[in-house]
């Protein structure tokens, strides 16, 4: 037992005199500080770092026994439980720390390692903790599940019990903490899931959604929260949190999984956001992947400012509300998004809302998003902001769009590589088109500025396109001069256009295509002109231009123009270049060993036969119902069993109603039937990045009748299935999920 201090016993360190009052052996004082007056109180604070091991996956009523679990742990470091409360093995868990923060590690038992929490977990008010999941027996720092961006696999989990609803997973509120090698799912409500819902099904549109706290995996904000958002100030506003609304700074996220189960499963309740910065600063969110979340896999909201999103994979997210994979807004000056895998989510891969301040998006790969809402893969509010690098490819919207509101420019968008997008590589909005969609999609190519006023109502200031002087140049040799006109001090940048999706042929009719390869710059003169010499092309290639003025930004593109003669009938690459199988993220392959290279003859193209499957093409529901009944869900088992047969297909569910209410009614209701089927299929395993979605509520009946079993045939999701390779698919309709309504009593 230790005893007083004598002048012949050796002086403890201050860090050791902390752990002993800590742990209950000395007694304990400590000075609260508020406006100006220090009072003395005797209440439990960690004023020593420790180590922590949990030992246990339990969670519950905290007391003494052999378990020390997460609950536990975290209120150890906090200063709300002390080590005195502990049992002795507990205790025997516990060490002090002699620099930085804490440590929370893990030693769970191997067939225990999925943490069922009862109730939301304590906030992380410990500055300088680490949360580290890569401390459990079994985990392997060097390995991965996916090629693209190397993650390790997590062992520990943490998930509300099945018979719970917990609104957060992990929620940081102290500067310097490290969360790391876990995987966390299932954090969400009824609540919040109806107001996504909400906000997806009657609107069309993100809106700001009326939470009590913010929802998620992972939650970063300063401590005490208002208890609607709804009422939460900007930074630095005198009102209502003021004096409390302190941001933790520097928190990092690193190595875990969010949203998906460490068997890469969709877990049966899906959480409502990944990663929400409600209010930090200089977070860092790298190396993590975040799947399968009702919203968005990374949001900021009040204040973000140095955010940096860096090598996470992001897929398959915004499946049942808020549909972009980040969406960025609040105070988010110097913010980096940068070398991050952002495929298949169900909007836009970044969507920057009325942000104040700069972002970076940069060697991003952004590809086949805009699953289920047909929008950009970059949407950019704001002004002074860089895309830059980024590979944006197979998006069912365009590539960049620049809004015009609020006054936006200064947007630099440069040395992207796009491909087979449905719309321009680059979209300027301007005012008069005030549609939703106009906003989400773009509006098309801006015709050539007219007026002054045109710089305040477009986006980048209505930078006005390259125009070349003519649409055919001749080369000499494997280089070829290119002339236009731009607007004068702009940089005209010239690209490769290729599109294997909708091919040469759709360049020749509209004058656009994908923007995909820089060739050359060229500085355009005090009149407007400019002339640049190219290298590496040949007859029959297809070019476009780019024009950015530091003063306003990055223009739409040219019209293309072609190197050699423009024919009627352009060379289109093979059928098995068209469309490349639809994958995200593939598994690790170990290199071969070296070997000599050998010659190989081309290979031959042998035309693919017919595809001649037997595979349902519709399911039925209910009258005014969009659930999956127990006869679709066999049904959609078969389709499900097809799509895992054969990777090269791909499908769009389309969404159908009976005439019956109004047309927006039904567009909805179709909604979410195709939705109601994409997500059956996605919890059989079927990628994100295979299946599309369309509403076509009543305006494509099966028959023109108006007998209940009309009716009840109109009340369907088709599925279109197209082989990547071009091949053509025999397909099957049915009818054995029929679900007629009541017949009316007379």
């Amino acid at each position: 037992m230790y005893k007083k201090q004598g002048k012949n016993q050796p002086q403890r360190t201050r860090r050791q005199e902390r752990f002993l009052r800590f742990s209950g052996i000395l007694p304990l004082t400590f000075c609260l500080v508020g406006s100006g007056v220090a009072v003395s109180q005797t209440v439990p604070i960690a004023s020593v770092a420790l180590r922590i091991v949990v030992n246990s996956n339990q969670d519950g009523n905290i007391q003494p026994d052999e378990q020390l679990t997460l609950r536990e742990a975290i209120e150890l470091v906090n200063g709300t439980l002390t080590v005195a409360q502990l049992s002795s093995a507990e205790k025997a868990l516990i060490q002090p720390l002699t620099e930085g923060g804490s440590r929370i590690e893990f030693s769970l038992p191997a067939n225990a390692t999925t943490i069922l929490l009862q109730s939301q977990l304590p906030d992380l008010a410990s500055p300088g903790l680490v949360i580290d999941g890569g401390t459990q027996p079994g985990y392997d720092a060097t390995g991965s599940a996916t090629a693209e961006i190397a993650i390790p696999i997590p062992v520990v989990a943490i998930a509300p019990a099945p018979d719970k609803e917990i609104f957060r997973g992990l929620t940081v509120v102290a500067d310097g903490v490290t969360i790391r090698g876990l995987s966390l799912y299932g954090f969400n409500a009824s609540a919040i899931k109806q107001q996504l819902g909400n906000i997806l099904i009657y609107d069309g549109v993100p809106k700001p959604v009326t939470l009590t706290t913010p929802p998620g995996n992972i939650v970063i904000s300063h401590r005490l929260p208002p208890p609607n958002t709804t009422q939460q100030q900007p930074p630095n506003s005198a009102f209502p949190f003021y004096n409390r609304d302190i941001p933790p700074k520097n928190v990092v996220i690193e190595n875990n999984w969010l949203g998906l189960t460490t068997e890469e499963k969709m877990p049966e309740t899906t959480s409502a956001f990944g990663v929400y910065v409600f209010n930090s600063q200089g977070t860092t969110i790298r190396r993590n992947r975040i799947y399968y979340h009702d919203g968005s896999a990374i949001i900021t909201s009040v204040r973000g400012e140095n955010t940096l999103v860096q090598e996470n994979i992001i897929v398959g997210n915004g499946i049942a509300g808020m549909p972009d994979a980040l969406r960025i807004e609040g105070v988010v000056n110097k913010s980096r998004i940068t070398s991050n895998l952002i495929c298949a989510n169900d909007g836009a891969g970044v969507y920057l809302f009325k942000p104040q301040g700069d972002v970076q998006i940069r060697d991003n790969r952004i590809t086949y998003n805009g699953r289920r809402l047909r929008r950009a893969a970059v949407y950019l509010m704001g002004s002074e902001h860089q895309v830059t690098g980024n590979e944006i490819s197979y998006q069912t919207g365009p590539g960049v769009v620049v809004s015009a509101f609020p006054q936006t420019e200064r947007n630099i968008i440069q040395n992207n590589s796009f491909a087979a997008l449905e719309g321009l590589s680059i979209d300027l909005n301007a005012q008069r088109n005030l549609d939703v969609s106009d906003f989400q999609r773009g509006d098309g190519p801006n015709p050539k500025r007219n007026s002054g006023n045109r710089r305040l109502d477009t986006g980048n200031a209505a930078i006005n396109a390259p125009e070349f002087t003519t649409r055919e140049f001749l080369p000499s040799g494997n280089s070829v001069t290119l002339a236009g006109k731009a607007d004068p001090g702009s940089e005209v940048t010239i690209y490769r256009l290729g599109d294997y999706q909708q091919g040469k042929q759709a360049i020749y009719e509209t004058g656009y295509g994908a923007l995909s390869q820089p060739l050359a710059s060229a500085p355009v003169d005090e009149k407007g002109r400019f002339s640049v010499t190219v290298a590496n092309v040949k007859i029959g290639d297809i070019v476009s231009a780019i024009a950015t003025d530091p003063k306003y930004g990055t223009s739409e593109p040219a019209i293309a123009a072609f190197i050699g003669p423009r024919t009627n009938t352009p060379s289109l690459p093979p059928a098995s270049r068209q469309n490349p199988i639809p994958q995200c993220t593939s598994r690790p392959v170990p290199p071969p060993p070296p070997t000599p290279p050998t010659p190989t003859p081309p290979p031959t193209l042998i035309p693919p036969t017919p595809l001649r499957i037997r595979a349902p093409r519709n399911v039925h529901f209910a009258l005014d119902k969009s659930f999956i009944s127990p006869a679709s869900a066999i049904v959609l088992d078969r389709v499900a069993q097809v799509l895992r047969q054969y990777p090269e297909i791909v499908i769009e569910i389309q969404g159908h109603t009976d005439p019956r209410a109004s047309n927006d009614y039904n567009i909805a209701l179709g909604r979410r039937r195709a939705l109601s089927v994409r997500n059956y299929l996605l919890r059989q395993g079927v990628a994100p990045e295979r299946m599309t979605i369309r509403t076509l509520g009543e305006t494509q009946r099966v028959s023109e009748g108006s007998s209940r079993v009309d009716y009840a045939r109109d009340r369907r999701a088709e599925i279109i299935y197209k082989d990547v390779r071009g091949i053509d698919i025999i397909i099957e309709g049915q009818e054995q999920d029929l679900q007629l309504e009541p017949p009316r009593r007379r």
